[in-house]
């Protein structure tokens, strides 16, 4: 069984067959290898499906409970934990980074404020000194490097992508708040009160068997990537490059076994949407509450359009990013509501919530697409969801 022939697994209420029939038509017209989508409606699922091959080679079947790499979806949990030390008092977003992190006030950062960090306009979209993925999976070694740094533009004027570097920055500032890192914190505080089992920062060893294989982009694919890396700016480099990572990092060990808040989660396209849930459910989720209304709103609390000082070049128009996530806004990302909001992830994946149609969807793949945002096989997802409301 081919790609292209691939058997699609799970259920779909019949209100959304349109998402099934895209989920299929990625299989046969979007070279999708394997995959998984879901979709809630008021914290209830409505579509659950997965297909395809879990690796290269297509010898084991994408499964109900394969987890894969999602990349940058990633930074939505990463946002939602900092929403929720805020929402208990103990961390301020108006306040200086330094105040939890005082080493961070070097090299004229003492005026960066929590929400840049949150809304990619720190300055430190990368590092300016090489950093080899080995170094990336030391935590101190990688924190201590970003204290130091000094920002590639004024801070809080423009966003510039933190690709690698915001789980981080926020990932530290989590730390040095709560005492944990943060994917623990996420479990204590978040996934295991919301009984979501399959998502986590880095990949625990004991799971390593349900990890599906990431499969670098086809060839036209990497010429299409090769145009958009030889426009960057230096920040975009440093963001991007430094050091360069993908498939072939993705599926080491040591990748897996490292804390990397920005790029590493793991997870089904089911805890996806469950975690995105928690947005479009305005902070409750299953019934259980994480987040007070008014908390959950300001996630989407947008910081300014701009075209972005790393990924400008990649969208039609302007670009606006709330505290932690990406306005759908005049580009339709997340779907036509402006307001709607959400994650992608490098090669595809995605995470969306609109709170006003009180939906979610999580989408996951392992054959990477060329972009880093707004993936043709995750537009037509979004699509037909909408056409389905």
């Amino acid at each position: 069984m081919s790609a292209h022939e691939a058997q699609v697994h799970g259920h779909c209420d019949a209100r959304f067959a349109a998402v099934r029939e895209a989920f299929e038509e990625n299989f046969r017209e979007r070279g999708e290898l394997g995959a998984a989508v879901a979709v809630t409606v008021d914290g209830e699922t409505v579509v659950d499906l997965w297909g395809g091959w879990a690796d290269a080679a297509g010898t084991r079947p994408w499964e109900r409970d394969t987890l894969v790499n999602v990349w940058s979806t990633t930074k939505g949990p990463v946002a939602l934990c900092a929403h929720l030390l805020a929402d208990r008092g103990l961390l301020d977003l108006d306040r200086p980074v330094s105040v939890y992190w005082p080493e961070f006030a070097a090299a004229g950062k003492e005026r960066v404020l929590v929400r840049h960090l949150l809304s990619h306009r720190a300055g430190l979209a990368g590092l300016r000194e090489p950093h080899s993925v080995e170094q990336l999976y030391d935590w101190e070694l990688t924190t201590e490097r970003l204290a130091a740094a000094e920002p590639w533009w004024e801070p809080g004027t423009r966003s510039g992508y933190h690709a690698l570097t915001y789980g981080f920055l926020v990932g530290e500032v989590v730390r040095r708040v709560s005492g944990m890192r943060l994917g623990a914190f996420l479990e204590r505080e978040v996934t295991g009160p919301l009984g979501i089992c399959d998502f986590t920062i880095g990949l625990p060893e004991k799971e390593s068997g349900r990890a599906a294989e990431l499969v670098h982009p086809r060839a036209a694919d990497s010429s299409e990537q090769a145009a958009i890396f030889s426009q960057l700016s230096p920040a975009a480099i440093a963001a991007l490059a430094n050091p360069v990572v993908g498939a072939t990092q993705a599926n080491t060990p040591e990748w897996r076994a490292a804390e990397i808040p920005a790029a590493n989660g793991h997870g089904t396209a089911r805890a996806i949407a469950a975690l995105y849930g928690v947005f479009a459910g305005r902070g409750s989720y299953g019934g259980r509450r994480i987040l007070s209304p008014e908390a959950a709103e300001r996630v989407r609390e947008g910081q300014g359009s701009c075209r972005d000082l790393v990924l400008g070049a990649g969208f039609e128009s302007e670009t606006e990013i709330g505290l932690g996530l990406w306005l759908s806004g005049p580009n339709g990302s997340y779907g036509p509501n402006p307001w709607a909001f959400g994650h992608d992830g490098f090669g595809g994946s995605c995470g969306l919530a609109d709170p006003e149609a009180g939906v979610s969807l999580g989408y996951a793949m392992n054959r990477m697409g060329p972009r880093i945002a707004d993936d043709p096989r995750k537009m037509a997802l979004v699509a037909s969801l909408y056409s389905a409301l």
